[in-house]
C-alpha cells in the first residue's frame, strides 16, 4: 500500500472549525472520497462560499495481488490516518452505482465503501453521499462530463499548473466542492445525515 499526493503544492490551513456567520455555513472542513479497491481518491478542502481552500490531496493505492479482507484492512488503516490528521466535519463520498452490464464492480465498491463509512461514523463525522452525475453537474455543469473534463475543472477551481493525476484525485475533490455547494446551501445529498 502507499499513499500518494497530488503532484502540485498543496496549500495548508489550521483552522478546522465550522463557523457560522448570520445564520450561514462559511467554513467547514471536507473529507471528499472517490471509493475503489485498488486505488481510493481522497480531497481535503475548507470550504469558504467564495473561495474553497484545498489543503490536501492523493490516493490510497492498494495492493491487487492481496486479498479484498487484506486490502480493506489496509484502507481502513490508512483512511483512518487521513481523518485522524485532517479532522473533517463531513465526509462525502460517491453513491454506489451499478451498471447492469457490470454488478461485480458495484460489489466490490460496496466493500470499500462499507468501510469509509465505518472509518467515519466510528468517529462521529457527519456522511454525506452524492451520485457521480450530481458531482460532475455541481463542478462542469454537465452530469455527464469525462474524466478528463473534471481533473481541468478542478485544476481551474484552484489555479494548478496542471490537472490533478491520477483521476481519482480530481474525483475526490469534485465530490468535495459539491458536498460544501449542497451545504452552503442549506440543502442535503439524497442521502445525507442533517445538516
Amino acid at each position: 500500500m502507499l499513499r500518494g499526493g497530488i503532484q502540485f503544492s498543496l496549500l495548508t490551513s489550521k483552522s478546522q472549525q465550522l463557523t457560522i456567520d448570520n445564520g450561514q455555513l462559511t467554513k467547514m472542513r471536507i473529507l471528499g472520497i472517490d471509493p475503489g479497491l485498488r486505488l481510493t481518491g481522497y480531497g481535503v478542502i475548507d470550504w469558504h462560499p467564495l473561495r474553497p481552500i484545498l489543503i490536501d490531496g492523493g490516493v490510497i493505492r492498494l495492493n491487487a495481488t492481496q486479498s479484498i479482507a487484506d486490502r480493506l484492512v489496509e484502507l481502513e488503516r490508512e483512511l483512518g490516518e487521513i481523518l485522524d490528521e485532517h479532522k473533517p466535519q463531513r465526509c462525502a463520498i460517491e453513491q454506489l452505482y451499478a451498471h447492469y452490464k457490470h454488478p461485480r464492480t458495484a460489489i466490490m465498491m460496496g466493500h470499500a465503501r462499507g468501510v469509509i463509512l465505518v472509518a467515519a461514523a466510528r468517529r462521529q463525522i457527519a456522511i454525506s453521499e452524492f451520485s457521480a452525475n450530481r458531482v460532475k453537474q455541481s463542478l462542469t455543469g454537465h452530469g455527464h462530463a469525462s474524466k478528463a473534463q473534471v481533473q481541468r475543472a478542478i485544476a481551474t477551481v484552484w489555479n494548478l499548473p496542471k490537472p490533478p493525476s491520477p483521476p481519482d484525485v480530481a474525483d475526490a475533490l469534485a465530490i468535495a466542492l459539491c458536498c460544501g455547494r449542497f451545504t452552503q446551501m442549506g440543502r442535503r445529498s439524497p442521502m445525507t445525515e442533517p445538516i
